[in-house]
């Protein structure tokens, strides 16, 4: 006998609904993956290094959740303009890793 039998015989009158949420947080966090590799560059801006992120041919909001989640894992900054992400600091690695577990093919350019 395992522990939902042990509980149901508690309580018989008590129905889960844990598979719902799973099921509802895994929708909220789908991304569109796309064949394309997204562009992951690394530029100075008046003297300062930032990282762009661009090629992303999904809905914009689902971009917006992406660049949201980056800042968010690596504590920095940045904005989302013109369909790109810009992070400050040279985070290339970092957010390649991120990117490629979400199973985005990313392409590294510039330096």
């Amino acid at each position: 006998m395992d522990l939902k039998d042990q509980l149901k015989s508690l309580f018989p009158d008590h129905e889960p609904i844990e598979e719902e949420k799973e099921k509802d947080s895994e929708k909220e966090n789908d991304i569109w993956i796309q064949d394309d590799p997204i562009i992951c560059k690394y530029e100075k801006r008046k003297g300062k290094p930032i990282t762009i992120l661009e090629g992303y041919n999904g809905a914009d909001e689902d971009f917006k959740k992406l660049a949201k989640e980056i800042k968010t894992k690596l504590s920095v900054g940045g904005s989302f303009k013109n369909e790109r992400i810009i992070i400050q600091g040279d985070y290339r690695d970092k957010i390649m890793n991120i990117l490629r577990d979400k199973g985005f093919n990313v392409k590294r350019v510039g330096g």
